[in-house]
């Protein structure tokens, strides 16, 4: 029985390693300034979505405690067989070559994956253009568009509600399934929370090919907006000119015509001034437009 099992739990540790390689990567490889919506929305549900773009809390646990579970109960049920089949590797050429490569890569990509948290949290705290905290962007010389598009009443309006103290912004598109319904359901949970009712939430298409005006009035009412809310479309060239405008950063897929982005908010005064800009979405970008509709209701 235990020749047969002979070499059985060294394997099973490296499946282990091998498991943990592939979530990290998952969790932490570069993809660019705008992840491709598959890979935001698996990280999401995989590992949550912290303030600088990370893991969150309960991410973390997942990405450290689950391979030391794993090898935890690892030595506890085969805690001998593992020692006992490490000291056979060793004990010839290749098997030892083989522990040397694992511990190397094993070091490697410690050594990645805390270059990558450096590297991003660095990002995260340089200042752009003003004040900035994990991707908020305080920018109060900056206005935005005046330019004018369909909303879901089928009436032609400008970005900014001009009876309105502050305008919450946000650029989404209608068959975004993970982080557009996010961002919308934060923003009405940011408006709620910074008591502050009275200030609408304008969205703008990111998909004008498949978001015409003639379906605005179904996507507010799946987006649960209040009647003051605006969703707005128009023709493909006014659209993209305007996101082009405001600096909207985006790729559009042409295969499945899904649009890759970083969610990103702007606080627009009734001047058309931006007095706030948040980019990447996370607890830290919605905390930062509450305090901006707190501080303009005070």
């Amino acid at each position: 029985m235990e020749d047969r099992l002979s070499g059985a739990a060294l394997a099973a540790l490296y499946v282990i390693l091998a498991i943990t390689a592939a979530w990290w990567a998952l969790a932490l490889w570069p993809a660019g300034e705008i992840p491709p919506e598959w890979l935001a929305r698996t990280r999401g549900a995989c590992f949550g979505v912290g303030e600088s773009g990370l893991p969150d809390a309960g991410g973390w646990v997942l990405l450290i405690g689950e391979p030391l579970g794993m090898v935890g109960l690892l030595l506890v049920v085969w805690g001998g067989s593992l020692r006992a089949d490490l000291r056979r590797a060793w004990r010839h050429g290749s098997g030892r070559a083989a522990l040397l490569a694992s511990g190397a890569a094993v070091l490697a990509g410690m050594l990645f994956s805390g270059s990558r948290v450096a590297t991003v949290m660095a990002a995260g705290r340089a200042p752009v253009g003003g004040d900035s905290s994990a991707g908020v962007v305080s920018l109060p010389d900056t206005r935005l568009s005046s330019a004018s598009l369909i909303d879901q009443h089928g009436t032609r309006a400008p970005i900014v509600v001009p009876d309105a103290e502050r305008t919450l912004v946000t650029f989404a598109f209608g068959d975004c399934e993970a982080v557009c319904p996010t961002v919308v359901h934060d923003l009405l949970a940011t408006r709620e929370a910074a008591g502050r009712g009275d200030v609408p939430i304008v969205i703008v298409t990111l998909d004008p090919w498949r978001d015409t005006p003639d379906r605005l009035a179904t996507i507010a009412r799946h987006w649960g907006l209040a009647n003051d809310d605006r969703v707005l479309s128009g023709s493909i060239a006014d659209v993209e000119a305007l996101l082009d405008a405001s600096g909207v950063q985006r790729a559009r897929n042409r295969l499945t015509g899904d649009i890759d982005h970083l969610a990103t908010v702007l606080v627009v005064s009734r001047d058309s001034r931006i007095l706030w800009r948040g980019v990447g979405g996370g607890r830290a970008m919605m905390e930062g437009a509450v305090s901006m509709l707190a501080r303009a209701g005070s």
